[in-house]
């Protein structure tokens, strides 16, 4: 077999459809495999190690998928997810979907039921083209061996060109025999800035702009944008604000930098965006999650103009209504727009200063705002800190304000930092507090927003980066769901640190009960043993923190066994059961009971 990197002989050669699978992802320079082993693709796992393919055996097929996820995020290469026919193949829906609206290009390769057994109700038979139709960009189908390069050349080309996962499907009888076959070399787009029609329309509108505003979203860090990003909003003036969820696409320390938009975001970056007459949405699909209401403000421009950037020209328009739409790369794209404005008068440059002045007052007010934003002010969270301060934690401590636990560790985040963020109260909060100086830095499940994703991805991104600091932010619903690969990162050597917000509910829509259902709570409470423990027990290390003072040092600590000892570590952290507000209050509404026998209960 050849070794990644390395080409064969010209033309077409004879090989097992088995080698001429490996090759081709030889060819796309594949290294790291997650999956759990299996019968149906055991001939072509037989010859990874000999390519130069690490296959990394995980707990669960979700995790494995989540893994390659994380992976490809951080890396801007393929990561790729293989499993057993069936059930193996059915447990990474979930994680694919997440891939999907991450727009990550993942490969996931699905052995199935051999052909000759096909509607005959086998073991392990399932039809698995259907099951990840919704949540792939393309779905390549081996009909015949004598096509797998081409079909798995394919899937490698299309995830990368469509910015999504896609899926290989190989009936198990198909790895073997014999076939004449040139293994496909990669094929790349050059994507380009757009149109030129639409970008002289877009400069026309920025150079009469008197309050322009960027929104740098995951486009941006895809096409690894950031510095360009960056010299056209020096051009402009104009503050960047981060589309939701992707904090690492503009650098915290630069002075137009505002912080991201959408749920628990930036207070700056909606007052300041609610002031625009042109918003530049670079590299942004403009999700309606990421543009909702927060903090009480609607603070979306109504009569702003909007010139919206995307690489996939369905999403031009979709959402919000725009004036210019451009099909390019967000990258390219920023540079085609900064050189048509470089030497034009904009409407703007007699206001930059001024602009400058109210960007650095909103963040500074911002700011001390989350200073004294010590804990949550709704009755029922004033309720539970009086509550919890009658008794002690397991140790013998105090629980804690997860606001001020989410500051401490915003001080202590060491620098290059990669950090992933479950779904659930306290994370979602975070996303005022995570601020980022590269791109691929953050990562979350983005709009399907399904628990137990953040361990398992950042595995994958510590894969992909082991020189890197690795941090997953989960709480403890989340957490119980994916914490069984702790076993994979402490067996296979990826250490990571994991943050454990230990507060015994269902926090999301536990708060959903005390606005709307009168605090009939109903399935959201959480007891659970020590999960720093759970984790010495399988082969981690475990922190408990329960005093304030303890939550910097705890996460240092942690890093530092990370990165010096290569030691996988659970910092578990006691807090309050106070809430933030809930996730979707735009979908909720006060109840009304119709029949009489619930007259108690309204």
């Amino acid at each position: 077999m050849s070794k990644t990197g390395t080409n064969l002989p010209a033309g077409p050669q004879k090989m097992t459809p088995s080698e001429a699978f490996v090759e081709t992802m030889v060819a796309n320079q594949v290294t790291d495999i997650f999956g759990i082993m299996g019968s149906a693709f055991m001939d072509a796992m037989d010859i990874f190690a000999p390519a130069g393919i690490r296959l990394i055996p995980v707990v669960h097929e979700q995790g494995a998928a989540h893994m390659a996820d994380g992976y490809a995020r951080v890396s801007g290469r393929h990561g790729v997810v293989i499993g057993q026919n069936g059930p193996g193949i059915s447990n990474c829906v979930t994680a694919i979907a997440a891939a999907y609206w991450a727009h990550t290009p993942v490969v996931i390769v699905t052995p199935e039921t051999g052909t000759m057994g096909m509607g005959l109700g086998g073991f392990q038979e399932a039809n698995q083209l259907p099951m990840f139709e919704e949540f792939t960009k393309y779905q390549g189908h081996v009909n015949n061996p004598k096509r797998m390069a081409e079909y798995t050349g394919r899937c490698f080309d299309r995830a990368m060109s469509e910015m999504g996962p896609t899926q290989l499907n190989i009936p198990r009888d198909y790895f073997y025999g014999e076939i004449e076959v040139e293994i496909p070399q990669p094929n790349r787009l050059d994507r380009g800035p757009g149109g030129e029609k639409s970008l002289d329309e877009a400069a026309e509108l920025l150079a009469n702009a008197k309050f322009p505003v960027i929104i740098s979203g995951g486009g941006v860090v895809m096409a690894d944008g950031v510095d360009e990003c960056k010299a056209f909003a020096e051009r402009l003036g104009a503050p960047v604000v981060n589309s939701y969820l992707h904090n690492d696409s503009f650098p915290a320390s630069h002075p137009l930098w505002c912080g991201p938009l959408g749920y628990q975001g930036s207070k700056a970056a909606m007052k300041l965006i609610s002031q625009a007459d042109v918003v530049v949405a670079l590299g942004s699909r403009l999700g309606p999650f990421g543009t909702l209401p927060q903090h009480g403000m609607d603070y979306w421009p109504k009569n702003a103009k909007i010139i919206q950037i995307d690489a996939d020209n369905k999403m031009l328009g979709l959402v919000k209504k725009i004036s210019v739409g451009i099909c390019g790369d967000a990258k390219e794209a920023a540079v085609a727009l900064t050189k048509r404005l470089a030497s034009k008068t904009l409407v703007c440059d007699a206001t930059k200063a001024e602009r400058a002045k109210t960007i650095a007052t909103e963040k500074a007010a911002w700011e001390k705002e989350l200073d004294e934003w010590t804990h949550e002010r709704d009755p029922f969270s004033l309720d539970m800190i009086e509550e919890q301060k009658k008794e002690a934690t397991p140790t013998g401590g105090t629980y804690l304000h997860p606001r001020q636990v989410l500051r401490e560790l915003e001080k202590a985040m060491p620098a290059d930092a990669m950090v992933s963020t479950d779904i659930g109260n306290i994370n979602s909060v975070a996303n005022s507090y995570l601020r980022f100086e590269r791109p691929r830095s953050f990562f979350a499940p983005m709009s399907f927003g399904n628990c137990g994703y953040a361990l398992p991805t950042i595995i994958g991104a510590k894969t992909a980066a082991p020189d890197r600091p690795a941090i997953a932010y989960a709480g403890d619903g989340a957490w119980a769901m994916s914490m069984v690969e702790i076993l994979t990162a402490v067996r296979h050597d990826i250490p990571v640190t994991a943050v454990v917000f230990h507060n015994r509910q269902w926090g999301a829509e536990k708060k959903n009960q005390v606005d709307f259902y009168n605090r009939r709570f109903v399935a959201g409470e959480l007891d659970s043993p020590s999960f720093a423990g759970i984790a010495q027990s399988m082969g981690a290390e475990g922190i408990v923190v329960d005093q304030l003072d303890q939550v910097g040092p705890a996460l240092k600590k942690a890093v530092e066994m990370q990165m010096k000892e290569g030691k996988t570590c659970v910092v578990e952290i006691m807090c309050t059961r106070e809430l933030g507000d809930p996730f979707r209050r735009d979908a909720l509404s006060k109840p009304v009971r119709l029949l009489d026998k619930y007259k108690d209960y309204v």
